[in-house]
């Protein structure tokens, strides 16, 4: 006899990046996290909001993160009352599915897809529909008119690194008959355009972004919603109270208000990225074009009797047990390929050294 629901006996959790151990000596190309530090302001932030010790750690944070949302309002022209803050962006889908789905209700998303979607789906006892991308990963048609509640489009889409043009996801929305789309952009500051004038002008999206990658706080844990003031209202009456900690708050704020870091690190990455597609395709690699801060590539066409598949699991590991970390998903269109986040130089010289190694 179990205690838990149904959907959450049945369904499998999500399964994160693997993360070494402390100390542990490795090259980390697996979680998409940034190579480089976050702005020198953030620790300063943190400081100051710690000036007399633990003393304000005893009192409760901004329920409302005034000082986050203001500043991505600075940042962005988006009104601070259509942005709202998420511990994390993880955190915020949680949230949609907690605001907007019924019981029996479906959601809908292209396939390969960030698979945390389908783990939310699961824990909500939700229905899923999905479609496949084609081998151009365009858009799937059988999204578009769809009855799905909450329809999720991730571009950059994680794990294949492509993206989809603003007018294509307006597109989608005005075509949805009663669902919501939810533009994932968690990796939009690689790409050289994102979507979020959609959260001001299509009353049914909503755009959300992490701090996690271009701003290198993975470990604070932050995100952002940008939608119509009625659906942050919506939105805020189903989180926690207190879902971000004081020093998370000012954080963020400072690093929103480093425009010229954030915008420095992104094209250390952004020039590393073409470095990394160009050394792996000069190893037969079949590689993505990529928008975001990592690339996905399918294993080289196999001359020896083994296929693309056994390659590809070869290679991670092969890459693993020479220290270096990517991901491998044994799942369907993605069992021949591996996600690799775009490092420093030396790490992804490391990298195409140990790959050349393993292809003999």
């Amino acid at each position: 006899m179990t205690l838990f629901r149904k959907s959450v006996e049945a369904m499998v959790g999500y399964v994160p990046g693997e993360q070494p151990k402390a100390g542990t000596k490795i090259i980390k190309l697996n979680t998409n996290e940034n190579p480089y530090p976050p702005s020198p302001a953030v620790l300063p932030a943190i400081q100051a909001e710690l000036q007399h010790g633990a003393e304000r750690l005893r009192l409760y944070s901004d329920p409302g993160a005034t000082a986050l949302r203001e500043a991505a309002s600075e940042l962005t022209g988006v009104p601070a009352n259509q942005v709202l803050h998420g511990n994390g962006s993880d955190e915020l889908l949680a949230l949609l599915f907690r605001a907007f789905l019924e019981p029996g209700e479906s959601i809908a998303y292209p396939y390969p897809t960030y698979v945390l979607y389908r783990t939310l789906a699961a824990a909500a006892g939700a229905g899923v529909q999905t479609f496949d991308f084609d081998t151009d990963f365009n858009l799937p048609q059988g999204l578009f008119g769809c009855d799905a509640k909450l329809v999720f489009v991730a571009t950059p889409n994680s794990p294949s690194g492509t993206q989809h043009s603003t007018d294509k996801l307006r597109e989608l929305a005005r075509s949805l008959k009663r669902g919501v789309l939810v533009v994932d952009e968690a990796y939009a500051a690689f790409s050289p355009t994102n979507a979020l004038e959609l959260a001001t002008s299509e009353p049914n999206v909503v755009v959300l972004r992490t701090f996690s990658k271009s701003h290198s706080l993975a470990g604070m844990r932050l995100g952002l919603a940008f939608a119509s003031p009625d659906i942050i209202a919506g939105l805020g009456k189903v989180k926690d109270s207190y879902n971000l900690d004081r020093l998370a708050i000012v954080a963020g704020a400072a690093s929103l208000k480093d425009t010229a870091w954030t915008q420095q690190n992104v094209a250390k990455v952004v020039k590393t990225r073409e470095r990394l597609i160009s050394g792996l395709r000069s190893l037969g690699y079949e590689v993505l074009p990529s928008s975001a801060n990592f690339v996905f590539a399918r294993a080289p066409i196999p001359g020896g009797g083994k296929s693309r598949v056994e390659l590809a699991r070869g290679a991670f590991e092969h890459l693993k047990a020479h220290g270096i970390l990517v991901r491998y998903f044994a799942e369907r269109l993605l069992d021949d390929g591996l996600r690799i986040t775009v490092g420093t130089d030396d790490e992804i010289e490391s990298l195409l050294s140990c790959l050349k190694d393993y292809a003999g």
